[in-house]
């Protein structure tokens, strides 16, 4: 048998008497729950009032005014509800509480506001903490973005998870792209080769220990320009100092001077 306090929360209150288990019956169920030691019972009641009165009857209640306790319902041999009310005429009451006998067992039956008021409560508590833990999970990186990772998980069992992922995604083969997704990759190329033309390099290759050197393959556009107008301007240059020669005459100038004169001797 326990005891409790009336002032603490009568839900959360439990009273039962070991002695009462086997003779339980709806006989004998308003005394059980008449009992001295029990938290539940009010020793203002019409029952006590009755009780003290030997001689009189039981429905004797219905003529009463005040708080009085009735059986309610019964389903033997394990569960019975009893009500507190208060008794204004025979045909007017007001039900108070109602509690109910399960095993030996007295409970307080708590009413609508409590039941709907103790799930909310509960169900805000555990959507905090899984926030929380949550939020704890949660990693972010500028470069990498979100990503979960679970701490409380052992190392071993991480090292699992990463291999059977690699593993899978070594298993998968790669799609084929669609024919809109060639297509457009090489309409992309096309468009960047004619902005961006390629230049070949003007290097050569050294050639290698034992072998001839190789003739250039690769000719530079600009210096080829530079030298063909050098050209131009020799040839004009070689223009200008050997004007042509008359029609006729040779073209060779003779470096020997003119024969002498010999002097006449004779008439």
């Amino acid at each position: 048998m326990t005891e409790n306090s009336k002032t603490d929360n009568l839900l959360h209150v439990s009273w039962s008497d070991s002695m009462w288990y086997p003779h339980l019956n709806a006989s004998n169920i308003m005394d059980y729950f008449a009992e001295r030691s029990n938290p539940f019972y009010s020793r203002d009641c019409n029952n006590e009032f009755i009780k003290m009165q030997q001689n009189t009857r039981i429905d004797q209640l219905t003529h009463m005014q005040g708080i009085e306790y009735m059986l309610l319902h019964t389903q033997e041999p394990i569960l019975y509800i009893i009500r507190k009310q208060h008794r204004y005429s025979p045909t007017q009451v007001t039900p108070l509480a109602n509690y109910h006998i399960i095993g030996g067992q007295i409970f307080q039956t708590p009413d609508l506001g409590s039941v709907i008021n103790s799930r909310l409560l509960s169900t805000v508590n555990h959507l905090y903490s899984a926030f929380v833990d949550m939020q704890s999970y949660s990693q972010y990186h500028p470069s990498k973005g979100y990503w979960w990772h679970f701490r409380n998980q052992p190392e071993a069992q991480q090292q699992q998870k990463k291999e059977k992922e690699k593993k899978a995604q070594a298993g998968k083969k790669e799609e084929p792209a669609s024919p809109f997704q060639r297509r457009r990759v090489n309409f992309l190329l096309e468009e960047l080769s004619n902005k961006f033309p390629y230049k070949a390099p003007a290097t050569q290759e050294k050639p290698a220990a034992g072998e001839e050197a190789k003739p250039e393959t690769r000719v530079d556009i600009k210096q080829e320009k530079v030298d063909m107008k050098q050209e131009k301007v020799d040839i004009k240059q070689e223009k200008v100092e050997n004007p042509p020669t008359p029609q006729g005459a040779s073209s060779q100038r003779t470096t020997k001077p003119p024969p002498e004169k010999r002097m006449r001797v004779g008439p």
